[in-house]
């Protein structure tokens, strides 16, 4: 085992802690597993998909905390303004940096942002992506190639051709042009006192029969009122500048890319990945094969947390 001279300090069975802090200007939830301090040297970060709420990986987070033995920290950064700021704090810092911190762009930038000044220099990243979050990780590969990635694992990544999806023709529409029309009914249910929402969110989830019930604080907070309507613009823009897959950033890092694509994802279609498998023969390319949903994470996040720590773990062996 490791020894505190290393940077390493056991954590056995170590809680999860939750901070709030301002990134380009915005308040921004961690979630942490762990501690990254200098000397550390390897660190899991997961950027989310979209709603960006931390709460939603927790039981994903602790599994791989737990399958490393506690050897690594595991974070979580949500996207800008996706939490509701504490009563100490507001959801804007002044004017924010980026003109337009809660837009893709802006959030590309934030993550890029809390790397720079969060993550100890030296620190080497393992990117796990979900949905957005894998296109967020790509143009973070390419703004800044110089950074220290031992693996990027996109899970059902959603990096091309969104708007022609099955969900993205549906919602299209609805998030490009009538958005301010679908943030009334977001606002009356921000009025609505959180026991009572707290039951419309159970009943809402209770058709799932493994629900995992740490998803269910986190999604009555995301009713905040400018949480989800943060995540709704965030979303119109992924339907507009969502087009063409990154092929060349994708080529220059193709060692270091890990794809996992739903076989009945309504965002991502199993196309995608024959198509992209075409495109890059010697790809680690894979296809689920256990009918696991877009949404993982309602139901399924410690089985995908084993088999992303599984696929790297010939790597992570450098580090223990």
């Amino acid at each position: 085992i490791p020894s505190e001279m290393d940077g390493f300090v056991p954590e056995r069975g170590c809680e999860a802690q939750t901070e709030f802090i301002y990134c380009c200007g915005a308040v921004t939830e961690l979630l942490k597993f762990g501690s990254c301090v200098p000397g550390c040297r390897l660190l899991f970060l997961i950027i989310p998909g979209n709603p960006g709420v931390v709460g939603f990986y927790r039981t994903f987070m602790q599994t791989i905390h737990s399958m490393c033995r506690y050897r690594h920290p595991v974070w979580a950064v949500s996207h800008a303004g996706h939490c509701a700021p504490p009563d100490s704090m507001d959801m804007l810092q002044g004017a924010a940096e980026d003109g337009d911190v809660f837009g893709l762009s802006g959030q590309v930038e934030h993550k890029l942002a809390f790397i720079r000044t969060h993550v100890p220099r030296g620190t080497t990243l393992v990117l796990v992506g979900h949905s957005i979050g894998c296109y967020i990780i790509l143009e973070i590969m390419k703004r800044s190639p110089d950074l220290k990635v031992m693996k990027s694992i996109m899970l059902f990544p959603t990096i091309e051709r969104m708007a022609q999806t099955p969900q993205g023709r549906l919602l299209t529409p609805v998030l490009c042009y009538f958005r301010y029309l679908a943030y009334l009914p977001v606002f009356l249910l921000s009025l609505v006192p959180e026991g009572l929402k707290a039951c419309l969110v159970r009943l809402l989830l209770g058709g799932i029969p493994s629900l995992d019930h740490t998803v269910i604080q986190p999604t009555v907070e995301l009713l905040s009122g400018d949480c989800a309507a943060n995540a709704m613009y965030m979303a119109g823009q992924e339907m507009e500048k969502v087009f063409e897959r990154d092929n060349g950033t994708i080529r220059r890092h193709l060692g270091k890319l890990i794809f996992y694509y739903g076989a009945t994802d309504h965002w991502c279609p199993a196309q995608y990945y024959y198509d992209i498998r075409k495109a890059f023969p010697h790809g680690d390319l894979r296809l689920c094969e256990r009918g696991f949903r877009h949404a993982f994470v309602l139901d399924a996040g410690s089985d995908i947390a084993r088999m992303v720590v599984q696929w790297i773990r010939a790597d992570l062996r450098t580090y223990d």
